[in-house]
């Protein structure tokens, strides 16, 4: 049976609904890097190498631990020196990012570290070393179901930072979490899931 990772209760929102929960730690994935997402070289390559690595996992944990799974959607926190250039007034050339994968809690560093040296054998070209397990602990959090173009969530975001946090005596604490719950090469701008996250206390 293959393990659906998207259907886990942390990965559920709903357009329009604010919703309030507690997020365990996860493993992940991950390459740092900044600028602008629409033009920086940094964050296509960081998709190109996380993607290989991801699916080398996937076989080698069907193949060899009898545990198949979906490979999970991509994700990514976002964040400035000034977030005031962020949510607020956005100057994407100054973000800065986290490139995330899910791993499955059966996933060891291990395994990654094997994954990563057949990479090095198959595909020299790829940065492999870029990448980096994580763990995150987000804690409580609020998020919801972000539907159409990226460039236009401002609204949503404004939405939640200014009105659901405050109004519900709660303040952000970490980083701004997006998950892309479509495949942004085959999913019309206007079509395009998103769950927006943010961690609270």
């Amino acid at each position: 049976m293959k393990v659906d990772l998207k259907k886990l209760d942390s990965y559920q929102a709903k357009q329009g609904v604010f919703r309030t929960l507690t997020v365990p730690e996860y493993s992940y994935l991950a390459v740092d890097g900044e600028g602008d997402p629409n033009t920086s070289k940094a964050f296509a390559a960081a998709i190109e190498t996380l993607y290989p690595l991801a699916y080398s996992l996937k076989f080698m944990s069907k193949k060899e631990l009898d545990k198949d799974y979906s490979v999970p959607p991509l994700e990514g926190l976002w964040w400035a020196t000034d977030m005031s250039v962020f949510a607020d007034n956005p100057d994407k050339s100054k973000w800065k990012w986290t490139l995330l994968l899910l791993l499955p809690d059966w996933i060891s560093a291990e395994h990654v570290e094997n994954a990563k040296q057949s990479i090095r054998l198959k595909k020299p070209k790829l940065s492999i070393d870029t990448v980096k397990v994580i763990k995150l602990n987000e804690g409580l959090c609020v998020q919801t179901l972000y539907v159409g173009p990226y460039d236009n969530e401002g609204p949503t975001l404004q939405s939640m930072h200014h009105q659901f946090i405050p109004e519900n005596n709660l303040q952000m604490t970490g980083k701004h979490h997006e998950i892309y719950m479509s495949d942004m090469r085959r999913t019309a701008p206007d079509k395009l899931k998103t769950i927006l996250r943010q961690p609270v206390k």
